[in-house]
């Protein structure tokens, strides 16, 4: 049977006006936890929020725990690069074990010599090397790149791609280079990999594409961000809750989650994301203040050159959230910051409040639902070609042919 629609909006129904029966109460205490948080010095913040990172996730307060800055005027002639990927994941139904990794990107002039350039990019991975992530050190220890873990070899195939655009831009430009997402490989946190595949990802692929980026920036002005979305990040929120909390930290571990606390006035920030409070705090295109994540993976794995900074920005339509590398956040006489703000402010402008060069990349990158099936049909013929055989699952076979 499929999905019952008249019980489903029923149920929506109701979610709908729980929510709305409670909004007036959630804002009036975002004003009251805005009031409370605009009392904590800056010494304070940054003291109190130094290193903690259990038993809940807080930004580390840089400069002040909240404030406002506003974008400098952009240069006339600027560069925007971007990158974004999709892929098709391993598929125990298909008669050969594979996927593909599809690239897109584009390079975007801006100025006196305005100019576009775009690019798609397929490539399929087949062979036990590439399916397969072993140990070095123990040959027996193996992990299949498929699922979570292939995402986070795209991102870092992202990353090495948008260098490679970067340094064909022209070299008397700013260049921005951007990229959807996080600069954190969040799904490398806790005990999901063994240490191999940390150590593999990081030290072999991510950080050397990260030294890159930062050494070209030494030469010419370069700029890195990742950009997020409709972020649902709650660090500084929990930045805030440290700063208030009065007991110990041994209490802490009893009374506190990463997303709520049962004790006051700790309490007073629960459930509340980034978002909403920077909803109520920036003006359009102005950002918050730099905030280092403590999050385990850039803390233990990248060096303190690529710690990950993050900042949130009103682009008009939304607040999202900016992630930098430390060499951009905090080499102030550089000002790969205040540059990298103008410029995404810019591309925000142009794409109705999302930054035109990552919705291009998108567009370039993206497989649609009959680009797989295609993708499958191509598979079959051209092992067929081969005269090698070709196979289904019968659960597969039965989804194509349903009995009723």
């Amino acid at each position: 049977m499929a999905l019952d629609l008249g019980e489903t909006i029923l149920q929506l129904d109701q979610v709908s006006q729980s929510l709305g029966l409670g909004y007036s109460d959630r804002r009036q205490r975002l004003l009251q936890l805005l009031d409370s948080a605009g009392r904590i010095s800056p010494e304070t913040a940054r003291e109190r929020t130094k290193g903690f990172y259990e038993p809940f996730l807080a930004a580390e307060v840089v400069d002040t725990l909240l404030g406002e800055i506003e974008p400098l005027s952009p240069p006339v002639d600027w560069t925007a690069a971007s990158v974004d990927g999709s892929h098709i994941d391993v598929d125990r139904h298909l008669p050969v074990a594979c996927y593909l990794v599809n690239l897109g990107g584009c390079v975007l002039t801006y100025g006196s010599r305005p100019a576009a350039r775009f690019f798609s990019r397929p490539r399929i991975s087949a062979s036990q090397d590439e399916l397969f992530l072993r140990n070095p050190q123990r040959a027996s220890e193996e992990e299949a790149v498929t699922g979570n873990l292939l995402g986070l070899y795209r991102t870092v195939r992202e990353l090495a791609a948008l260098l490679e655009l970067v340094r064909e831009a022209p070299s008397d430009l700013p260049v921005l280079a951007l990229v959807d997402g996080t600069l954190v490989l969040w799904g490398l946190a806790g005990q999901s990999y063994r240490d191999f595949v940390r150590r593999h990802l990081i030290y072999e692929e991510l950080l050397p594409v990260l030294e890159e980026f930062r050494l070209l920036s030494e030469e010419r002005q370069v700029t890195l961000a990742a950009y997020v979305s409709l972020p649902r990040g709650s660090e500084v929120a929990n930045a805030i809750r440290r700063c208030l909390c009065t007991y110990e930290l041994a209490h802490c571990a009893e009374s506190c989650s990463n997303r709520r606390s049962d004790r006051e006035p700790c309490s007073n920030s629960n459930d509340f994301l980034d978002r909403e409070i920077f909803g109520e705090l920036l003006q359009p295109y102005s950002r918050s203040p730099i905030y280092r994540t403590n999050s385990s993976v850039p803390r233990e794995y990248y060096g303190e050159q690529q710690q990950v900074y993050f900042y949130y920005l009103n682009v008009g339509e939304e607040i999202a959230r900016v992630e930098v590398p430390a060499w951009v956040a905090m080499n102030k006489g550089n000002g790969l910051l205040s540059l990298g703000h103008s410029l995404i402010v810019e591309q925000c402008r142009r794409g109705q409040g999302y930054p035109v060069a990552i919705s291009e990349a998108h567009e370039q990158a993206v497989v649609t639902g009959r680009d797989r099936m295609l993708f499958r049909q191509m598979v079959e013929e051209t092992l067929e070609r081969q005269g090698l055989p070709t196979y289904t699952s019968q659960k597969e076979r039965s989804k194509q042919r349903p009995w009723v």
